[in-house]
């Protein structure tokens, strides 16, 4: 009996199967707005949002930002103030799949759904005309129109921003945008309180010094040092601190080192985050903070409000108020004598600029685009790339990376650390094209050289470039 009972179950599951299928292709089961902005996307499994990230460079963290991704509108232009695009290079700007709105989506039936490009890539900008400070007649802005980089370079893009920037216009705007991309992070009142200090002329000069120490020199020549293995042996320092102005990042490590890097530091890039990983770091080393001397100005590459908030405190000589690195007492990284002239910050509109303009097929293609920034160290040499009249850079990677270790103070080899939130690679193809088309001067070894020298000291690599 038993088998009978299971074979009529059976047939009354299949019978079944034609009235449950026609069910459910007549129920409307609409796709959530999120879902169909990740397309499709295969995200990694630690609840990553397509929009609300924070772009940190040493991992993920979601949640940071307070936009709502169904009520964001377009960067809007206006006369004088915006510079889009087409109207700059002559390009048309790429475009996705405009989105369709669902039932489920909150967005009014008259208002625009913005694509992932518009809402997320954002590729409009402020306009800023800053008068060339020399007549170098061998200057890169000369350059740039005879290269295949004519079509991504924007003359007029703000390199670093101030408190003049502050507007509740440009607040609409860049509030849009999340990380170092835009002021997500920040409500007006905070914005306007950190970054009404960066208020005089040097603040938002790249060489606000430069008058001083020209000696009557037509171009202004920087050298921008990575903290790169190839420098182990390379005996560059002398020419490195030869030039006008010297950049470096992070964890630079310069006591015992001068030979190969040089000694002078005239801007230091860096991030709060980058920073403090750093001191951490390299502590052993010798490595207390960022390097003090009175030429040497502090570039913020913010990621979060802390940026904002620390910077705050530096020059007003106050405590830092809330956050992460609240204090009882003014921060003491910066020397006794920091001051609010000695502080700049990058303009969120560059750091997103130099993502879309220069690394386009990573943020186009990769699963990870959402996440993605240049790392600290590229946005140094693109801000010296598009400030200084000759570059020459020294500590990056080259295609023969793997022959030296990840920095040149490592007692052992440490291969280079690749992340998912960076793209050293595809940072190393941009190096040698602007090397190629005469843009940047690159240090590179000889084939036959390369083999790595432990340093007298030293520890292993976190990844902090």
């Amino acid at each position: 009996m038993a088998p009978k009972l299971r074979i009529v179950f059976c047939l009354l599951a299949l019978g079944s199967l034609p009235f449950i299928y026609i069910l459910c292709v007549s129920l409307e089961m609409w796709t959530p707005w999120r879902m169909a902005l990740l397309g499709g996307a295969d995200m990694p499994g630690d609840r990553l949002g397509p929009l609300w990230l924070s772009y940190s460079p040493f991992g993920l963290d979601p949640g940071a930002s307070d936009v709502d991704p169904t009520r964001l509108s377009p960067d809007s232009t206006s006369p004088g103030t915006m510079q889009s695009p087409t109207a700059a290079t002559g390009l048309q700007p790429t475009r996705g799949k405009r989105l369709t709105t669902y039932k489920q989506a909150t967005v009014e039936p008259t208002q625009k759904v913005m694509t992932f490009e518009e809402a997320v890539i954002g590729d409009t900008y402020g306009r800023e005309d800053i008068p060339l400070q020399t007549t170098c007649p061998d200057a890169i802005t000369r350059k740039w129109s005879s290269t295949n980089f004519n079509g991504s370079f924007l003359a007029t893009v703000p390199v670093l921003q101030w408190a003049k920037d502050v507007t509740l216009q440009q607040y609409q705007r860049l509030k849009q945008f999340d990380g170092s991309y835009g002021w997500a992070s920040m409500d007006y009142e905070t914005l306007t309180a950190t970054l009404s200090v960066l208020n005089l002329t040097a603040n938002h000069q790249m060489f606000d010094d430069w008058e001083l120490r020209r000696n009557g020199s037509q171009c202004i020549r920087c050298a921008v040092v990575g903290n790169g293995g190839i420098l182990k042996d390379s005996g560059k320092g002398p020419e490195i601190d030869s030039h006008d102005y010297v950049f470096r990042t992070n964890g630079a490590v310069l006591n015992g080192f001068e030979k190969d890097v040089g000694g002078r530091t005239t801007h230091y890039t860096f991030s709060t985050n980058t920073l403090k990983n750093s001191m951490g770091s390299y502590h052993s080393l010798g490595f207390q903070g960022p390097p003090l001397s009175k030429e040497t100005r502090y570039v913020f590459l913010p990621d979060h409000d802390r940026d904002y908030l620390m910077m705050k405190a530096v020059a007003t000589h106050t405590p830092v108020e809330r956050g992460p690195d609240k204090t009882k007492s003014p921060p003491k990284y910066f020397g006794e004598d920091a001051s609010a002239e000695k502080l700049k910050m990058y303009h969120p509109d560059f750091v997103r600029y130099l993502r879309n303009r220069f690394f386009q097929s990573q943020t186009q293609k990769k699963r990870y685009r959402n996440i993605f920034r240049p790392s600290t160290g590229s946005v140094m040499l693109l801000a010296a790339l598009h400030t200084c009249d000759q570059v020459s850079a020294y500590g990056f990677m080259t295609p023969d990376y793997s022959k030296y270790s990840d920095h040149y103070y490592d007692r052992i080899y440490h291969k280079v650390v690749f992340y998912s939130n960076h793209e050293f690679r595809l940072e190393m193809s941009l190096w040698q094209q602007l090397h190629e088309a005469g843009l940047i001067r690159l240090y590179m070894r000889p084939l036959a050289t390369g083999t790595f020298r432990p340093a007298a000291h030293g520890r292993q690599s976190n990844g902090t470039r």
